[in-house]
């Protein structure tokens, strides 16, 4: 632990970063680039152009520092960040690094507020926390290697097959060219590849797991990313693997990750709510594919909010699914189409996800909600369950996109999760 001369000097540091953190972190992403080419490969870099990385360090940066005398209520935050640093295959001596950067960018940037005192409390806070990860990836490391199947560092894998599952998004079915068993991952998890990169490097994106557990095949399924402007270019990866990828083609793949997983605890008899948008439905298709089987217990609820039917992923699996359990129940939520279309009116509406909805089907507040998608979305349907005085422990989420969490080495990739 810190002690209180330490946390007070770090906590009257907290004016000074809100007011400065965003500009602070772009300074210091450009001066560790600048001195660390090598660790380009380990950031999105259409992150960096929209200013979406820096501003998540940021957030990070204020969120540690007003949290620094009770790190214990950031377990939760350093096990999501842990899980996404092993993805990457980030090493204790890259903490080094990073922190002589971030450390020299207070100092360089702050002036006369980045006093002796305020970087010494600071390198002694930045030290705690790189010690914290280092231990907990080396765990999580370890439990890649013992579990039956696993493995450390990137494998490649084959492209066993690629459905399209709408007009943006396609499924791709891996198995591995050694023909070790596939490993039990979490529902909820999701995988790293590694990608050739046009610099002659290599780039890396989380995609999550959108089958069950116990398959023959490890499945993502992938949104191709269509960039609006210069600052938002098209997505580099999604649009590799639904160019380029085919049947009998290898990829580099790295075990799965994640802290977002369904609790699989037995004997729960409350239902269980999945709300998702767009793309954001990959993780919760795996976690309800394993609830069907291994809770059948308990009532499931699955909403799934899309711009049209185009767009829409597994539309047609989870119907089947309805009809195939009685225990699991399906409604589908249009915002981009006209109020008159002609749709089964239990199953399918118009609009945008709202409370209402949801108490249509647990109008008790008496479920577990998982829901991920865009920030936006998260922010929503995050606000509406806690208007309604949802048990803070029943909310379950993830969204997609770089996120502000606590850690100062956030090598975030891609959509794949934070919390709000």
């Amino acid at each position: 632990m810190l002690d209180e001369r330490t946390v007070s000097v770090i906590q009257s540091t907290i004016p000074i970063l809100e007011e400065q953190s965003a500009a602070l972190t772009e300074y210091f992403y450009k001066r560790l680039f600048s001195n660390h080419p090598e660790l380009l490969p380990y950031f999105n870099q259409a992150n960096q152009v929209s200013g979406q990385q820096p501003r998540a360090l940021a957030g990070a940066v204020c969120a540690y520092a007003r949290n620094i005398g009770r790190l214990g209520d950031l377990s939760d935050a350093v096990e999501r960040i842990a899980q996404k640093h092993t993805s990457l295959q980030v090493h204790a001596d890259h903490y080094p690094i990073v922190g002589q950067h971030l450390l020299a960018s207070f100092k360089e940037f702050l002036g006369p507020h980045g006093t002796d005192e305020v970087i010494e409390a600071w390198q002694r806070a930045y030290t705690l926390l790189a010690q914290i990860l280092i231990a907990r990836e080396a765990q999580i490391c370890q439990e890649h290697v013992e579990m039956p199947g696993g493995w450390q560092g990137f494998k490649k894998f084959r492209l066993l097959k690629r459905e399209d599952e709408s007009d943006v998004i396609t499924s791709f079915y891996f198995v591995p060219t050694d023909n070790r068993p596939i490993p039990l991952f979490k529902p909820g998890q999701y995988l790293t590849v590694r990608v050739p990169s046009p610099c002659g490097h290599t780039t890396l994106r989380h995609y999550s797991l959108s089958d069950k557990p116990g398959q023959n095949w490890l499945r993502i399924s992938v949104k191709r990313e269509t960039g609006q402007n210069t600052k938002s270019p098209d997505g580099y990866v999604s649009n590799f693997l639904h160019n380029h990828l085919q049947t009998g083609h290898l990829l580099e793949i790295a075990p799965p990750c994640g802290s977002f997983t369904l609790d699989m605890t037995q004997g729960i008899t409350r239902p269980l709510m999945f709300v998702a948008a767009g793309v954001g439905i990959t993780p919760l298709m795996s976690m309800a594919l394993a609830a069907l089987e291994m809770l059948k217990e308990r009532q499931i609820y699955f909403i799934h909010g899309a711009r049209q039917e185009g767009v829409q992923a597994f539309k047609e699996s989870l119907d089947n699914l309805a009809l195939s359990h009685p225990n699991f129940t399906v409604h589908h939520r249009y915002s981009h189409i006209s109020p008159k279309t002609t749709f089964p009116k239990s199953t399918s509406s118009v609009g945008l996800i709202d409370i209402e909805l949801i108490k249509r089907f647990t109008p008790e507040r008496n479920a577990d909600y998982y829901f991920c998608g865009p920030q936006p979305f998260m922010a929503h349907i995050n606000k509406i369950l806690q208007d309604w005085h949802v048990p803070q422990e029943r909310i379950h989420f993830e969204f997609f996109g770089p996120m502000q969490n606590l850690s100062p080495m956030d090598l975030e990739e891609e959509p794949k999760h934070q919390r709000l």
